[in-house]
């Protein structure tokens, strides 16, 4: 199978030909290890976008479209999957950082409590009033996430509806939430 090219062993795999899929990891695991790898430094994280990508690719192999290099759709796949851990690190770390800082002042209150409950609470249901194309978009993005590219080959959607969903999300959640603000600012 080490002559057959790239492409065709997409083909093969689209057929189902698990040596084709067996030959395709075979030829990008160590590159993309070693990409990953470099932006991540986290051999976890790193095996695990490995796993993700190649799962992918053999769970949506039937409507696996690749428009350029296979080499290049793996590069990008992987990626957009380092970009959601680092945004899910990023967002993590702020979190444990708002937490400490309130652990250490000694602010956390019951009241605090509920507010930051009916935060949540409100914020779930605002992605839930969420027209139902808008919030599957959302959801795929920020619970799931799925690149936009990921998201729009799902859905058969174009990537620029992708961004114009997430964005309109966020603007409609984020209105909810500097509501919600404002009403306890008063309080």
């Amino acid at each position: 199978m080490q002559t057959v090219s790239d492409l065709d062993l997409v083909n093969m795999i689209k057929a189902g030909n698990h040596l084709a899929f067996s030959e395709l990891y075979q030829r990008y695991k160590i590159v993309l290890y070693l990409h990953i790898k470099k932006m991540l430094n986290n051999e976890d994280e790193t095996k695990d976008i490995i796993q993700e990508t190649f799962t992918y690719i053999w769970v949506n192999r039937l409507d696996l479209n690749i428009s350029t290099s296979v080499k290049s759709y793996l590069y990008t796949t992987v990626r957009n999957k380092v970009l959601n851990v680092i945004t899910h690190q990023k967002f993590e770390n702020n979190y444990l950082n708002s937490l400490q800082n309130i652990i250490e002042i000694g602010e956390f209150s019951t009241d605090e409590k509920i507010r930051e409950n009916e935060l949540i609470a409100l914020i779930e249901r605002g992605i839930e009033n969420l027209p139902a194309k808008m919030r599957e978009v959302f959801e795929l993005s920020r619970k799931y996430h799925l690149s936009h590219k990921e998201i729009s080959e799902k859905l058969n959607i174009s990537d620029k509806t992708v961004k114009k969903q997430i964005s309109n999300a966020i603007k409609i959640l984020r209105l909810e939430v500097r509501n919600f603000i404002l009403l306890f600012s008063f309080i």
